[in-house]
């Protein structure tokens, strides 16, 4: 439950409640360790100002010792006691006066075995206290078998201690505020890039704006996420005017043989409901024309799908290492039949490529149908493919060189073009597969008239080894 709590803040004030909690625990973990350093420094201070008064007269020790030598003690803060080393104490016989508990570690001093000692220990009459015991010296030497412990209240140190310890709990408080809010002002400061961040996601999805441009300033982290989020919108936007623009192209290049379908049917219905048949030869042109509009919108439809498909993903199937030389002897088969006049010569040599077969296939196809499709009655075509190099050379009108730019552009037609079936589509087919496969094509003026396009594929001309598996 605190966990959900604490994640349901928002993130400013999670940032600041972290700084506070951090900042918190290195000012206690601080302020402890200055407290109990200082209280070791003023001990061993008050220790030694105990140590310096261990020399003491005979007098004092013949007072302790026998009480009816009628040698008074002066009153002092301090408690004095002789110890022996079998354990008997000698000390002050007025029973008003303060004494203290013996330890073994005092008998210890007594005896020898220890140099001196120090402890902390309870009065008589309550109050707390320091013990020093250390062996008994007297003017004239040390008095064996004896020690001497003198305690002393501690009030003279635990009042600056005490008040030391206010003084840090309130610094440390006023630290561990100051830190917090700090904190929720760095935070606030922090976030203005990710608020403005937020803004822009949040106007986006409100009004679909993909024009929308967030300032990138420094190269830190948030500047790197804004120049991310301004090449995502970017991306985007390109993507949908491309999508916008493919629509308005199909619908364009569809309006053409829809329109011609129609109007056909019309007329055969018309022929049919007035009971005036066509002429024999105007029905059959009619019905030739219907196939053919029937068939150049079944291409049309084939080639919108094929360029409907994203470009990072695979065409039509999975990568195979596909002979280019077959896959033109099969698309060769095709065009002769298409182009039963033209006289079409090949010289392939053997050439293995890394691509999608159908869609080679098909951008090959496509490029010998525009070979085809531009060539006069009985002309020729040379297909020529050597080192991973594949031409293809027609005699036909060829391209102007003003519009060489465009013939790879989806539903671009040449002027020329126009007039002879076609979606648009071939070329942008061939030049999206060719390059999905590692190559390039282009197309040039051919010499003495004509165009020839070149295609490059990376490649062998060897088979590579057929895998186990």
């Amino acid at each position: 439950m605190r966990r959900w709590r604490f994640r349901s803040l928002p993130l400013r004030s999670r940032l600041a409640l972290l700084t506070g909690v951090a900042v918190a625990v290195a000012v206690a973990i601080v302020a402890i360790t200055s407290w109990l350093v200082t209280r070791e420094e003023v001990l061993a201070q008050f220790d030694s100002q105990l140590k310096e008064g261990q020399h003491v007269s005979g007098t004092l020790v013949e007072a302790l010792c026998n009480p009816q030598s009628g040698i008074p003690l002066r009153p002092s803060e301090y408690a004095v006691q002789i110890v022996r080393s079998d354990g008997t104490v000698c000390k002050d016989p007025d029973p008003d006066a303060v004494t203290f508990r013996v330890t073994s570690s005092d008998i210890a001093v007594a005896t020898g075995q220890r140099q001196e000692t120090e402890r902390d220990t309870t009065l008589s009459n309550g109050a707390n206290a320091r013990v020093v015991t250390q062996p008994l010296r007297l003017p004239s030497g040390l008095v064996p078998g004896a020690a001497l412990s003198i305690a002393a209240p501690l009030n003279a140190v635990e009042r600056p201690l005490d008040a030391l310890a206010v003084v840090l709990f309130i610094v440390a408080g006023i630290g561990v505020v100051g830190a917090t809010t700090a904190g929720l002002g760095i935070a606030r400061a922090g976030l203005k890039p990710v608020d403005r961040l937020t803004d822009a996601v949040e106007h986006i999805a409100r009004t679909e704006d993909l024009e929308v441009r967030i300032p990138v300033e420094g190269e830190d982290e948030i500047a790197r996420l804004s120049a991310s989020f301004n090449s995502m919108t970017a991306a985007l936007a390109s993507s949908r005017e491309r999508q916008q623009q493919l629509i308005a192209d199909a619908g364009h290049e569809l309006r053409t043989p829809l329109t011609s379908l129609r109007t056909n049917i019309e007329l055969l219905s018309r022929s049919e409901e007035t009971g005036r048949p066509l002429p024999p030869e105007d029905r059959r042109a009619l019905m030739a024309s219907v196939k053919a509009q029937m068939s150049e919108l079944a291409l049309l439809i084939g080639d919108l799908q094929e360029l409907s498909r994203p470009d990072a993903l695979p065409g039509s199937g999975p990568v195979q290492t596909v002979g280019l030389h077959d896959v033109i002897e099969h698309a060769l088969k095709r065009a002769r039949l298409r182009g039963p006049d033209l006289k079409i010569a090949a010289e392939l040599s053997p050439w293995y490529v890394e691509a999608e077969p159908a869609s080679l296939e098909r951008a090959v196809v496509n490029l010998l149908d525009n070979a085809v499709k531009f060539s006069p009655p009985g002309g020729s075509i040379e297909v020529h493919l050597a080192g991973g190099e594949l031409t293809v050379r027609d005699h036909g009108p060829g391209i102007p060189a003003e519009d060489l730019p465009h013939v790879f552009e989806r539903f671009w037609r040449s002027p020329s073009a126009r007039s002879l079936p076609g979606s648009g589509l071939g070329l942008s087919i061939v030049a999206r597969t060719i390059q999905q496969a590692g190559g390039a094509v282009a197309l040039h003026p051919a010499p003495g008239g004509g165009t020839t396009a070149v295609v490059n594929l990376p490649g062998t001309p060897t088979a590579p080894p057929e895998s186990d598996e």
